[in-house]
């Protein structure tokens, strides 16, 4: 009975009639075939293009010559500093790159007052001062021209940007001639200001940029506690911008620290010349260089660069605290 009752169903259906996917899929199964199962929609799962491959390939070459490039740049880097390390420890140190028996008698013959001791105090007193100087202007300068708005504000900000560019061997000549007539002359005072000047419109520029990051929310938020401008200021925003502050203090101090220019045209004593200047007194124009003594020297002199960067590291890698300040 139940032959003939599927026997009539089958006569009654249409012959064009669709077959049921599940029928299918068993009869499939029972024929020992594999069927290929569509998930959602029930279409088979489109193929991969055929040019994936060659994508991968392409973005695999172009990372390998990345690394190349960055490879070929290190090493220009790092050759001269070999050089230098090595020239250090070899008594007959050359231009060439050589290694020969270490020995310290390079730095015995540098380290004394006259040729390395006075010459890194003055740099420190430059440097040092005209850096204190250049961090706390560009501090007072820049918070008028991040909280307050004006007509005069983008053409000042156009200014400051020009003088980040002007190289400062344009403007040696009448600034030696203005030393000379108001009596600042081999003055460390006067050589001290005029760095500070000179590196006043990069720390402008930077100082704006770090304080347009800090929230205006929490300086309305003090004012309403009763907080004057400088309170606000040195209290509120500068703990907040703490890690541009250090930013600009290392850039300022490195530029100063280098500068061999200005302390060698506005300075006439031997004794008030910093180390950048005094550097000189190694080099010879008839082939007589220590390079030897000129690499002791070289790695002393940039001992308070490397130290004050280990001493701020900390504040650079922090960001702005400002997580959760805004809130509530």
């Amino acid at each position: 009975m139940a032959t003939t009752d599927t026997a009539a169903g089958s006569a009654d259906r249409p012959a064009n009639a669709a077959v049921p996917a599940d029928r299918t899929v068993r009869r499939t199964a029972v024929a020992g075939e594999s069927p290929v199962k569509s998930r959602g929609t029930g279409r088979t799962p489109a193929r991969r293009g055929i040019f994936s491959g060659s994508r991968e390939g392409r973005a695999a070459g172009s990372r390998i010559a990345v690394n190349i490039v960055l490879l070929v740049i290190s090493v220009l880097y790092v050759v001269p500093l070999l050089w230098m390390l090595l020239a250090s420890v070899n008594s007959h140190a050359s231009f060439k790159l050589s290694v020969g028996t270490p020995t310290f008698d390079n730095f015995d013959r540098v380290l004394n007052w006259d040729t390395t001791y006075l010459p890194m105090i003055n740099g420190l007193l430059l440097s040092g001062g005209g850096t204190l100087i250049c961090v706390v202007c560009s501090i007072l300068a820049a918070y008028p021209l991040s909280r307050y708005r004006s007509r005069l504000r983008r053409p000042f900000l156009y200014t400051i940007l020009f003088s980040t560019g002007l190289p400062i061997t344009a403007v040696m000549i009448p600034v030696y001639s203005m030393f000379v007539q108001v009596n600042l002359i081999d003055s460390m005072l006067g050589t001290t200001l005029f760095l500070a000047a000179s590196a006043l419109p990069f720390g402008i520029w930077l100082m704006k940029n770090f304080m347009d990051g800090v929230p205006i929310v929490l300086e309305e938020a003090a004012r309403i506690d009763g907080a004057g401008t400088m309170t606000v200021l040195w209290r509120v925003i500068l703990p907040l911008m703490g890690p541009g502050v250090t930013v600009v203090t290392i850039f300022t101090f490195i530029g100063m620290w280098g500068n061999f220019f200005v302390p060698f045209i506005l300075l006439l004593d031997p004794a008030k010349l910093p180390a950048s200047v005094s550097v000189f007194n190694f080099l010879s124009a008839h082939d007589q260089t220590q390079y030897g003594q000129l690499s002791a020297f070289s790695i002393i002199y940039s001992i308070p660069v490397v130290m004050l960067y280990l001493l701020l590291a900390r504040r650079l890698g922090g960001g702005f605290a400002l997580g959760g300040a805004v809130k509530g």
